[in-house]
């Protein structure tokens, strides 16, 4: 197993009111950006379903420097209907993430919790401020 010493949330970049399922975005990490696979180890649709995208043991393609030792997690959303920058995560989607970085951090206890946007200044993803999720799992 790698040694894992970070989760990094993303979003898929998708305004409210379209949809980007997990099989569309991993159609598109293969097709448009030549991947092998998904770049993500997990994938969160709007209703709260969680997909598995590329094994944990497998070296994600997810934040550029960092995808050796690190997990990446993306939901469906981030954007509103004008295609700003939004935290749109639905109740679900919260149910849901919450319960994976539990399990995750029972897995990788020392594994520090970061938004995409903490590694480049560029992106807003994942639209919301991480240290909500730092804050619970003390990191």
């Amino acid at each position: 197993m790698r040694t894992i010493t970070l989760i990094i949330l993303h979003c898929s970049g998708t305004p409210e009111g379209k949809r980007l399922t997990f099989e569309d975005c991993k159609r598109d990490h293969i097709k448009h950006r030549g991947f092998k696979d998904i770049g993500y180890h997990y994938y969160v649709e709007r209703d709260g379903s969680l997909h598995v995208g590329r094994p944990l043991e497998q070296v994600g393609a997810h934040c550029a420097l960092h995808n050796t030792h690190s997990i990446g997690i993306c939901y469906e959303g981030g954007l509103d209907e004008n295609g700003e920058s939004a935290d749109t995560r639905t109740e679900a989607q919260r149910d849901t993430l919450l319960d994976l970085l539990i399990r995750l951090k029972q897995q990788f206890p020392n594994a520090l919790i970061f938004g995409h946007n903490e590694f480049d200044r560029s992106k807003p993803c994942p639209s919301f401020d991480a240290e909500e999720y730092r804050a619970i799992f003390n990191n």
